[in-house]
Order: C-alpha cells, then structure tokens, then sequence
C-alpha cells in the first residue's frame, strides 16, 4: 500500500507554510481520477436527500458514469421561493440571450434576457447572468434553458435546506474518536466500532505519551473528531470548528429559530437528553479539547499541548479502528492554548441554560488556559513537525489573543478581559474581517462577531463601531461578488487549500450583517455563496457530496475511501470538499490540473489532498449555513 501525506490548509495572507512530501502517488494511484476543468466532464449522481432520511448502505455507484457539464450553471440542489435566483451562462456572446424555466412537464414557467458580464477572471470564462428572482413558484424538476442548452434540474421549495443542515451536521457524529458510529443513527456502510481507546491494534488515545522530549507522562486524551481525511486531532482546528457549532446555536437561538437544532434534531445518541443536539455535538470535541490541558504541576500546566496524532502517516485506506500506529501529543502552544481558553469560555455562556455545572467547568478551563497563555505568550508549533500530521504552525498569536479575551469578557463580563480586549490592537485593526476570510490562523474576526452580536458592557460608540465592522466587510463581499461571473465572496486570487472555506466563513459575515441589520441584500450574499457550493461554479459541480446532479463523491479520507476499495463507502451526504486550490499541493492536481484557471483547480479524486480533502473546519461553517439558509425568514428591509 502507498502511504503519502497530506497537510492542513493554511489559507491566510500573512503567512506562508511549505509542503512537505514522504513518498509521491504513481500513475497507477490515479486510474479513475478524472480533472474536472471548464468543459470537462463531471460525475454523475443521484437526487438531493430528504431531510429526514437516513444514508443508504451504499448510496453511490461503485464506479459512476461521467455527465457531461453544461454551459447553464445553477445550484443545482435548488433555490428558495423569496430567495435569489441566478445563473451563469458560459457563452462568448456579445448581446443578451434569451432564458426559459421550464417546469418539469416541460412548459415554460418563465423568461427573459441575460445580462452580459465578460470574462470572469477566476475561471478566464466569458459569462452572462440569467434572473429569474422574479419567479416564486414552488416545484420540482425545474431547468433552465439558454440558447438551446439546459442546466441540471433543480427544485424551488422553502424546506430546500432542510436535509442538509442534518447532513452537514452529522458529519461531526461520523467523524467522532472513541465511540462506536452506529448503523441505527447513519447506516451499515459507514457504522464502525469504537476507535482509538487503547483497544487492539488501536495504542491510544486514552493513555498517549508525549513526543520525545516534550514530557514524561501520559494523558487521557481520548474523544473529540478526527480532524480531516486523517486520523489526526489538532487543538487550533478543533477550536474553530467547535466555536462555529455552538455559535451557530447561538445565532440560531438569538433569531428565536433555535428548536430547528434543539433536543432530537439530529441522528446522534445523546437526542432526548434535553440538551440542543448542536450543543451535544460540539461537547463532543470540547471534552477532548479540555483532556489536552496540561495538568496542573507539570511544566506548562494549563497550557494545550498542539495536537495528538500517529507517530507516521498512515495510507489509504485505513479503518480508524485498526490503525496500529503509536500515538503522540506534540508540545504546548500558546495558540491552542488560546484556542481552548476561548471555545472554553464559549461553552460557560452558551451552555448554562442547559447544564450549569458543565458550564463552571468550562468558564474554570478557560480561565486556567487564559492565565498560562499570558505567561507563555510565545510558544509556537514548529513548521517542521509534520511527520504524522499537519503542522498547523502560527507564529502570530495577537488575534488568538483578543478572540479569547473576547469571549472571557463575553462569558463573564469582567474589566480584566474587557482591558485585554480594548487595548488589543486587532480591536480597532480594518483587517480583522478580510476578503480572503477568517480561518484557524486568523481568529480575530470571531472575536469581532462576537462583540457584534452577544450583548456586553462595552461604550456604544465601541459597539457601534464593531458593528459597522461587520457590515462595511459584507458589503465588501458583496462588491466582489457582482463584479464576478459566478459570484464567489473571495477574490480571484483566494482559490487557496480549503478555499470553500473562504467562501463559507465570508458568508457567516454576510448573514451576521443581516442579523445586525435585516437587509435582504445580505441574506441573499449568503444564498448565492450556497448557489456557488452547490454548483453554479465553473466546473458545474456540487462540492457537497449527495447535493445536486452532479456532486464530489471521492473526496480524501482514510475510511470513506470507496475509489480505492470497493467495500469502502464514499463519504456521506453533506461532506463538503476543499475546492479550487490554484497551489496545486499534491501529485494528482499537478499531473491532471497544470495550467488551470484559478477557479477550475479542482479534482473529485481521492488522491489530491489538497483540492478535495474534507475537514471539521470546512463542514463546521457549511453547517452553519444550512441552518441559517433553512429558516423560514420574513423580509425584514
């Protein structure tokens, strides 16, 4: 079996990061991979999930026929009926052409002209846009049709996102460490035993010791969710994720929508507890987050050691439970440190309604991690430590600084945190919210949501001010967006690793402008951000596995790894893929994708880690998308 690594994305404009590669894949690694570019083909597949519905056994083809794309891109899942409605056509045509909607009898519903754009410079494609907003008709089978070529069917009905705020969120059950997946909650293909708990040929995570060097103990550090297509688990990227599902909690609750992600919504054993199953979830990974705390009278108590992962990498395919690879916990940094005091202090304020006592324990964790991060303000993940595991280093940690002092100031109201925060240059900084998007390197941006959204002690002129933040960033967003072919929320030169991210952290932005302010022009940036995932991209594909006529189904995974064995499943619906990535970081993208346009740098093969890699921090802002985009929203400009 070939083994290769992979690494975690670092899409951020002030740092750089270098690949680093044990072994190269062979061409006989590739058979089956097919580049996926302007005028190529794509995937087929089946129809949109329901909401309620559970993952079949094997839901995909073992071998799916290829479809031919279309020049009339659209999301191919569907639209709302008082939503947006757009789609790009790829045509060199100088004048406006003429657009039919056609139902699924074939009758034209509706018409017009599109409005020419010219090239779209991410894709080098010449565009124009079809509108028809206008029409607000539910139904089903609908297609658009422009000069004689039709896009992929595609539904218009209010419950569109229903099915994948569960999809999206249930990612997180499928990719829990130290418990049993059970086919009852998501089916036979994808159920398997409890994983890394000490048991055969497993060696961790309940007794793991460190790294040479680093310490002479052990820790329990099992649970939490394997990070990506690996079996790794990382502090920095486990915190965001988890910030991002109790905020989407969070939100949805501050909108008077929580019991759309309350007790019993989602297909996880603790439903019926009486605790919100997004708020189970994330405790999940809050746990484990909370067990990577150095214990108080060792070297660095209270600090977060970086991350726990197996001593080398391990091939594809590897079920979780039978990877027999040692398991290590790398050094403390003071960014995952800051990470755990933030998400901690997170968990004190949003979990109290439901379990106080969980919720001390959190606001005691952060405050520990708060204090140690203070006294080692400059411990950072070396680049080098990427034998196993990404490195996820940062060398810059001002903006963890002030996100976790935003969120001990909002848990707990005290000047302390309030004066960390106030005298924090990223406070005031204009790029805190940029176009390239927040990440796990770049966190100041949640602590300015943060601050715009949960009620504090802070002058109205401050409020003010932050608030306006947010929305002067959407409008941002939304400028590049009308000024593209396919309107994307980042810039031509954005297609990075994880690049869908970009697209779905800006969107976050966006539909926090429209909490703050009401204005349907934001809620309609996120719903095209969504048109953009869902297909009405250059390549005519779904980067959401199950979601649209044509969709990625081999995206990298050791478990889900259907392309590679057969007996394997692909990943399950609502796995969102990285996308576009013009670095071109793996052997598969530099043997099918050379000379790509930015936009089109994507392939739907198991191999290219670096295009089509699926991870908590990609899903975590998808899911909470979904739950946004599936509220029923009066207008409210």
């Amino acid at each position: 079996m070939l083994t290769f690594p992979h690494v975690h994305r670092r899409p951020t404009r002030r740092r750089t990061r270098k690949r680093t590669t044990a072994a190269l894949l062979t061409a006989a690694l590739l058979s089956g991979g097919m580049a996926l570019a302007p005028g190529a083909t794509g995937l087929s597949s089946a129809a949109s999930p329901s909401a309620a519905s559970l993952p079949a056994a094997s839901p995909f083809a073992a071998d799916p026929a290829a479809a031919a794309t279309t020049p009339v891109r659209v999301n191919q899942a569907g639209y709302l009926p008082d939503g947006p409605k757009r789609a790009t056509v790829v045509t060199s045509a100088t004048q406006p052409l003429t657009w039919q909607l056609r139902n699924v009898s074939g009758a034209v519903a509706a018409s017009g002209r599109t409005v020419v754009h010219g090239t779209d410079t991410a894709s080098g494609e010449a565009t124009h846009t079809a509108d028809f907003s206008a029409y607000r008709k539910a139904g089903s089978g609908f297609v658009l049709v422009v000069d004689g070529r039709s896009s992929a069917p595609f539904d218009i009905r209010a419950d569109l996102y229903d099915g994948l705020r569960s999809d999206a969120m249930a990612f997180f059950y499928h990719q829990r460490s130290g418990t049993p997946i059970e086919a009852s909650l998501v089916g036979p293909a994808y159920a398997r035993p409890a994983a890394h708990i000490g048991v055969a040929p497993n060696q961790g995570d309940t007794n793991v010791p460190c790294q040479a060097g680093v310490c002479d103990y052990t820790q329990d550090v099992r649970g939490g969710w394997y990070d990506a297509g690996d079996h790794g688990k990382y502090v920095v990227n486990g915190g965001i994720s988890a910030w991002t599902l109790v905020d989407s909690f969070a939100r949805a609750k501050r909108a008077g929508n929580a019991s759309a992600l309350g007790d019993s919504t989602l297909r996880i054993p603790e439903r019926g507890n009486g605790v919100p199953d997004v708020l189970d979830e994330a405790r999940w990974e809050l746990d484990f987050l909370m067990r990577m705390q150095v214990p108080e009278g060792k070297q660095y108590a209270g600090m977060a050691f970086h991350k726990i992962h197996d001593a080398a990498w391990t091939g594809i395919p590897t079920r979780p439970e039978l990877d027999a690879q040692p398991r290590e916990l790398h050094r403390p940094s003071t960014a995952a440190t800051l990470n755990l005091a933030a998400t901690a202090a997170q968990c004190a304020r949003v979990f109290k309604p439901y379990d106080s006592t969980y919720a001390k324990r959190c606001l005691s964790v952060a405050r520990t991690a708060w204090t140690a991060a203070k006294a080692n303000p400059a411990i950072y993940a070396p680049e080098s430590d990427s034998t196993g595991g990404g490195p996820y280093n940062d060398t810059q940690v001002t903006d963890d600084f002030y996100w976790a002092a935003t969120e001990l100031y909002a848990a707990t109201g005290e000047r302390a945190y309030r004066d960390a925060v106030t005298s924090s240059p990223w406070h005031t900084s204009s790029s805190a919210l940029t176009p390239t998007g927040f990440n796990w390197a770049d966190t100041a941006a949640l602590g300015r949501l943060t601050l715009a959204t949960v009620p504090n002690g802070l002058p109205a002129s401050d409020i003010r001010r932050v608030r306006e933040s947010v929305t002067a960033a959407a409008d941002g967003h939304l400028a590049m967006m009308a000024g593209q072919g396919y309107a994307v929320p980042i810039p031509a030169n954005g297609y990075v690793w994880g690049s869908n991210s970009q697209v779905t952290n800006n969107a976050i932005v966006m539909a926090t402008a429209y909490a703050l302010t009401g204005q349907q022009r934001y809620r309609a940036g996120v719903l095209e951000s969504m048109d953009y995932l869902l297909g009405r991209n250059a390549l005519d594909l779904s980067y959401v596995t199950g979601y649209g006529d044509t969709y990625a189904r081999n995206q990298h995974h050791r478990f889900w790894a259907n392309q590679y064995d057969a007996s394997l499943p692909n990943p399950p619906a609502g796995s969102l893929a990285g996308g576009p990535n013009s670095g071109l970081q793996d052997p598969v993208a530099q043997e099918h994708l050379a000379g790509c346009s930015p936009a089109a740098c994507y392939i739907d093969d198991i191999g290219s880690y670096s295009t089509n890699e699926v991870t908590v921090n990609w899903n975590a802002p998808l899911a909470w998308l979904a739950a946004f985009a599936a509220e029923r929203c009066p207008a409210r400009d």
